[in-house]
């Protein structure tokens, strides 16, 4: 009897860990086919800058210093801004396609679009304005006018981005990736040819990085446009434009707002690319379990995302760091600006480490819809911590940019590990009834109008 049961016991032993490992296994394939392909989008996507600044690079340092300078400024006030704002859009275009809300899904996207639209609008002003600002900000003034100059041919790149993000939230929520990817191919080539016509055949010079780019992020809109007016997949939730998606305008910016500050706070390099796509694969992945009514699958894809994170950390870091001696050849010919980069490559390794955490849960946070926890962490971590110790740093200390970079770090170091401690404690069961009492306040409203 005895040996029976030891018998018995043993293949329920085995029985479970099959079962545990085949519903993991299941859920890396999910998250995989999401996440792989993003990742590409995201890396190509964010190429057609890095082109744009390299070929620029090879014309003189003015012009690499004016450009790198308003690509930087003009990402952390408009496009990462777009991106972060977009953020709201996997709460709740994810949870209803979860659901099998089709119809909200488009109405959703519509409201995406219509805000960031609007949002473009004050943003561009001061982009007009940007050389006033970096000189208020002690900026040489020479760099600083070729700078607005620039900034100013990318004003049409930000409203076609106001219409491209959203787009990618629509298609990412479906899983329909394979046309992103193969859009973003497809401008990634063509602005590499734009570019170096514009700027060298054409003589253009940076103006002409800046009319490529423009140029590319419309026809990226077209692609992906044209594709879901045909495409048989996008049936259920393409929908014409109705009064739904101005009222929900207000319910769009509830959990956009946050979700720009998470992204915003913490964009970095192209390597912000690789863990933006995991993210946004477990936002998928999460929002439409919780919106499916199934806490433990959420659970799952959470788990499996956290450590593919982890696991691209560790080898992305290893790489940069081992090829810190020749990073800066691909951006100028100069040999000090190819030395500088080498000495704070090892920085740029720390952050890869804390921006793949935070990037991962972040995504997680936007498809569960708690990312107003994680702008409280963020403001705490950056505005009480990290800019403080960076201003110490640089003008006390005068560790000048690698004080600066010191001090995000700090910052982002505690928010890693805060969103790290407060994942941990999530309550899997009561995000999902909240997810579905989400969706049918919706409903009710409608239903009253």
């Amino acid at each position: 009897m005895e040996e029976q049961l030891l018998e018995n016991g043993e293949n329920s032993r085995w029985i479970i860990t099959r079962e545990w490992h085949t519903t993991y296994y299941e859920e890396l394939k999910k998250l995989t086919r999401i996440a792989a392909p993003m990742v590409a989008v995201s890396v190509l996507q964010y190429l057609l800058q890095v082109v744009s600044v390299m070929m620029v690079g090879h014309l003189d340092q003015i012009s690499l210093s004016s450009v790198a300078i308003a690509t930087s400024i003009t990402n952390v006030t408009g496009f990462s801004l777009l991106s972060g704002l977009v953020g709201g859009l996997e709460t709740l275009c994810g949870q209803a396609f979860g659901a099998q809300q089709w119809q909200r899904v488009g109405t959703y996207t519509y409201s995406a679009i219509i805000s960031l639209l609007l949002v473009c609008i004050p943003i561009s002003i001061l982009w007009l304005f940007m050389d006033k600002l970096l000189i208020l900000m002690g900026q040489d003034p020479v760099i600083s006018v070729e700078a607005s100059k620039y900034s100013m041919w990318l004003i049409p790149a930000l409203f076609g981005g106001a219409i491209l993000r959203p787009i990618f939230r629509y298609l990412q929520i479906q899983s329909l990736i394979l046309p992103m990817l193969l859009s973003a191919f497809v401008v990634l080539c063509l602005h590499i040819s734009l570019c170096y016509l514009f700027i060298f055949h054409l003589g253009l010079g940076k103006s002409g990085a800046a009319i490529a780019f423009s140029f590319s992020i419309w026809t990226f809109v077209a692609l992906l446009v044209s594709y879901i007016k045909r495409s048989s997949s996008c049936e259920r939730t393409r929908t014409p434009l109705i009064k739904d998606a101005f009222l929900a305008i207000g319910q769009f910016f509830r959990y956009a707002t946050p979700s720009a500050l998470m992204v915003c706070l913490t964009i970095s390099a192209l390597h912000f690319s690789i863990p933006f796509g995991l993210g946004a694969g477990a936002s998928t992945r999460v929002s439409n379990e919780l919106g499916s009514g199934n806490p433990q699958k959420a659970l799952v894809a959470v788990r499996v995302a956290m450590f593919l994170a982890v696991a691209e950390t560790v080898v992305v870091s290893t790489v940069t760091f081992l090829c810190r001696g020749i990073l800066g050849k691909a951006y100028s010919n100069d040999q000090q600006v190819v030395d500088y980069v080498a000495a704070i490559t090892p920085f740029l390794c720390l952050s890869i480490i804390t921006d793949s955490l935070q990037a991962v849960i972040s995504g997680i946070a936007r498809g569960s819809g708690w990312q107003i926890i994680g702008a409280y962490v963020n403001l705490g971590a950056f505005y009480l911590v990290g800019i403080p110790v960076s201003a110490i740093l640089c003008f006390l200390i005068h560790l000048r940019a690698k004080g600066l970079w010191i001090g995000l770090l700090v910052g982002s170091a505690i928010q890693a590990t805060t969103l790290s401690f407060i994942l941990g404690f999530i309550d899997w069961q009561k995000q999902a009834i909240k997810a579905k009492k989400r969706i049918s306040e919706r409903r009710s409203s409608e239903e009253n109008e």
